[in-house]
């Protein structure tokens, strides 16, 4: 059924032309690096970042103080193991204050040597890049015509320092906040002329209207290298993109576009917190609809091809990128920044390459807000259609302007057609409704500084007992809906009340967020009967006025159908593979899920990367065609699944599926042919094992014993009215292991935790703090896992890491032997794997 979005005016269709016949060059992938985008090891997770895969980030430099994470060392190795290429160190932000203090440039070489003495003690220390200056147009050198000589030799002295501990670093710059084409010629010149040339020639776009200017700077910026007689040197547009930006599907798409035209590197702008991939994922682990947006990209292979849009170079337009892969027979194209229905006019479809006829599927990433998590995005659109004269055209609804779509296009396969999966759904704006006792509050804003708000406005100063919102909806059919409901607030744990045709339904308890406009979205389940209602959200409930809790603002308003467990079927053929995985078509065994398959050989290797809603259990299955006796190896997060086998005696065709606690968010599920022989497998699908909860053990941390100064504190939000505080610095509490989970083995904890410490001193970055918690099996050993900044010290988030356990029944100690831990309200334990199963067809 189609996607139903309210709110939004009719827009015309617009037109977006590919030609898959004109090759603009390999595909780069370096439009979504990151500045600050990991904060600590595990902050964010590595599955999130894997899954994302940025080329490069930039990174404070060791032990440097203007920011309280996200030391480039620290990160390192979790960003080079899960894909990464290079991490700029922003050598600067060794001082504390912006912008920095400036004590000399002795001063400042002062503080480099040590940052090069610990890179220099790396075997990786190549991989490294190093920013000596970070926007000196305005920072330390802003009067080019009284300073431009001081830069010049300072940035001389400061080049060969770098160069003196480590001859063969690369370095970048000028590193200017804007492109200053005159100060560029002038610092080019010079540098060429005194063999200080930077590696990498960096500048930054930062406003909104970089989206009509950028490529212009780009061709005039190789234009002055070829005058000069330099380059072409590689690019990094170092910082991109406004607060208003990030996130957001829709916006996105347009930056990422004009940067992988001009194959260049470039990271996304820090403007809120680190360690959560610029405003990409919600939480640690959970992405929202931009991180979608930046996978989709990073899962292009292949030429980029010639694509059109309407309005090129043209701000807050529709704009695209597509992709073909012959190796893989696959046409993708990425597209958004519209309120318009589409019409994606594709020419250059080679019959063999794609037949005569073709497979489309159109999928859909809604922006969810910054702090709200979204899962796999929904097949909205999906048809078989022949190709005439190498021309296709696929239909792409509209309505959300702040959504991105993908198209994929490949050979035609046997069996039915792909179809959309997308339930119903509708969208409603809060300042559309009836809005009662609280105001509308424009949030345009043309500079970008602003955060994101879904229709321009949203509802505020909801601060009395009478302050309601109310809209109307119809849905087609009686049953279970999704409500989800995009919000802000000052940084305290909310709470509104639902209203579904002036009857009290629930009440509504909104997680802290950072902001009244940094959204966060809260998904609640509601049963509604067929055609209209009112929901109403109020500050006063049966029992009277909420109070400070109920100051919420209200921004949009969504309801989904749902019809049965949560469910998502991963298409293997669109995972990632190993190299020696191979696509095949043309599979007439309908006993494989899947049109088309992946063909592993022995050892070959598939990934895909699956989102829950919910740290729980769910059943993951897939079916495979084996020559021969075969196994399938089963990881989660490359944690090897014990158990988790997926075996056989002898050839045939098999269902299989593993029963495993998954965390919530996106977990990197990977499957590995262990068989001497080749098999061929379909799609993986998850499904919400809901029931197999029950074997997770729950304690609630007050119950345990305590140790040193761990205090038990009456918490209003805590799940039993009290947690467990002062954990840390010797602080402790020890909790014994129930029957069910006593035996030695793989487990998942869940702690429900809050801390919200941050340095406050920084101009716009909010500095926050990741906290430790250490696990202590008495008998056994200790597992460390981070805690991140959750706004509030005392609203709790579920946060699952891996515990593996080696005693029978030896009790946990939670603490933190090198600074504090976070508040800790409760504690699961649940065994990794419950059940599995493997039959024939």
């Amino acid at each position: 059924m189609p996607l139903q979005s309210t709110g939004a005016s009719a827009a015309p269709v617009e037109t977006l032309r590919v030609d898959l016949s004109d090759s603009t060059g390999a595909f780069y992938g370096g439009a979504t690096g990151i500045l600050y985008g990991l904060g600590d090891q595990g902050v964010p997770s590595r599955d999130l970042i894997a899954g994302m895969r940025p080329r490069t980030v930039a990174q404070k430099p060791p032990d440097g103080e203007q920011h309280p994470s996200g030391d480039a060392l620290v990160t390192a190795d979790e960003f080079f193991s899960s894909g990464g290429t290079d991490i700029y160190i922003n050598s600067q932000d060794i001082y504390s204050r912006w912008p920095y203090q400036d004590l000399g440039i002795d001063d400042y070489i002062s503080r480099l040597r040590p940052q090069l003495e610990k890179v220099a003690a790396r075997p990786d220390r190549d991989r490294f890049v190093w920013t000596i200056f970070n926007e000196p147009d305005w920072i330390w050198y802003g009067d080019w015509a009284t300073k431009k000589d001081k830069f010049l030799a300072d940035w001389t002295k400061v080049y060969r320092t770098v160069k003196s501990v480590l001859p063969n670093a690369r370095i970048d710059g000028p590193g200017e906040a804007n492109y200053n084409p005159g100060r560029l010629r002038d610092f080019l010149a010079y540098a060429a002329a005194n063999d200080v040339l930077p590696d990498i020639v960096t500048w930054h776009e930062l406003s909104p209207d970089s989206l009509n200017h950028y490529r212009a700077h780009f061709a005039d910026y190789r234009e002055l290298e070829r005058s000069l007689g330099i380059g072409p040197l590689p690019v990094n547009i170092t910082e991109y993109s406004n607060r208003r930006d990030t996130s957001v599907p829709g916006q996105m798409i347009q930056w990422i576009t004009m940067l992988e035209d001009t194959k260049v590197d470039a990271q996304m702008a820090y403007w809120t917190v680190a360690g959560n991939l610029s405003d990409h994922s919600a939480r640690t682990a959970r992405p929202n609809g931009g991180w979608w947006l930046a996978k989709w990209y990073a899962d292009l292979s292949g030429d980029t091809v010639r694509v059109t849009p309407p309005r090129p170079s043209t701000r807050d337009s529709l704009q695209g990128l597509a992709t073909l892969d012959r190796d893989d027979a696959k046409a993708t194209v990425l597209l958004g920044g519209t309120a318009s229905e589409v019409e994606v006019a594709v020419s250059g479809l080679a019959e063999s390459t794609f037949g005569r006829s073709v497979d489309v599927r159109v999928s859909k990433a809604t922006w969810s807000g910054y702090e709200g998590d979204a899962q796999q995005p929904p097949v909205v659109a999906a048809s078989r259609v022949d190709v005439v004269d190498g021309v296709v055209t696929v239909d792409v609804p509209g309505g959300d302007p702040l959504a991105a779509y993908q198209v994929l296009i490949t050979p035609a396969g046997h069996g039915a057609a792909p179809v959309a999966n997308a339930p119903w759904s509708a969208q409603y704006e809060a300042e559309a409704g009836l809005v009662e006792n609280a105001r509308v509050v424009s949030q345009h804003d043309q500079s970008g500084w602003k955060y994101t708000t879904s229709g321009g406005s949203d509802v505020g100063y909801m601060n009395n007992a009478g302050s309601r919102v109310t809209v109307d909806v119809d849905v087609p059919r009686s049953g279970t809906y999704e409500l989800g409901v995009l919000y802000g607030n000052g940084g305290f744990v909310g709470q509104q009340a639902l209203y579904v045709d002036d009857a009290h339904v629930r009440t509504l308890t909104y997680p802290a967020v950072l902001n009244w406009t940094y959204r966060g979205r809260l998904d609640v389940p509601i049963t509604l009967t067929a055609g209209k209602h009112r929901l109403s959200l109020r500050t006063s409930g049966p029992n009277g006025h909420l109070g400070a809790a109920g100051d919420n603002t209200l921004d949009r308003i969504d309801l989904t159908e749902v019809t049965g467990p949560e469910t998502a079927a991963y298409p293997l053929a669109d995972a990632r593979r190993s190299d020696g995985a191979v696509i095949e078509r043309g599979v007439r065994d309908a006993a494989v899920l899947a049109p088309t398959a992946v063909a592993l050989g022995a050892t070959d290797s598939v990934t895909a990367y699956v989102s829950a809603k919910q740290d729980g259990y769910y059943t993951l299955s897939t079916t495979w065609t084996g020559a021969g006796p075969s196994r399938i190896g089963v990881t989660t997060s490359g944690r090897r699944v014990a158990g988790g086998d997926l075996v056989t005696d002898r050839a045939g065709v098999w269902d299989g599926s593993v029963t495993v606690h998954l965390k919530a968010g996106v977990t990197a599920v990977g499957l590995t042919n262990e068989s001497r022989g080749r098999v061929v497998l379909g799609a993986l699908t998850q499904v919400r094992a809901g029931d197999a909860d029950a074997r997770a053990a729950v304690v609630e941390a007050e119950s345990g014993r305590l140790g040193g100064g761990a205090v038990v504190q009456a918490g209003v939000w805590a799940s039993g009215g009290s947690y467990v505080g002062q954990l840390g610095n010797g602080g402790t509490v020890t909790v014994p292991r129930a029957e069910a989970v006593r035996a030695a083995g793989q487990y998942n904890l869940t702690v429900g935790y809050a801390q919200a410490e941050k340095n406050t001193g920084h101009a716009y970055n909010t500095d926050t703090i990741t906290r430790f918690l250490e696990t202590t099996e008495a008998g056994g050993g200790t597992t460390r896992a981070p805690y991140r900044h959750n706004y509030t010290w005392d609203g709790f988030w579920p946060e699952t890491s891996p515990l593996d356990l080696t005693t029978e029944g030896g009790e946990l100690t939670f603490g933190n032997a090198t600074g504090w831990g976070p508040n800790v309200d409760w504690i699961s334990l649940a065994p990794l794997v419950v059940a599995k199963s493997v039959t024939p067809r």
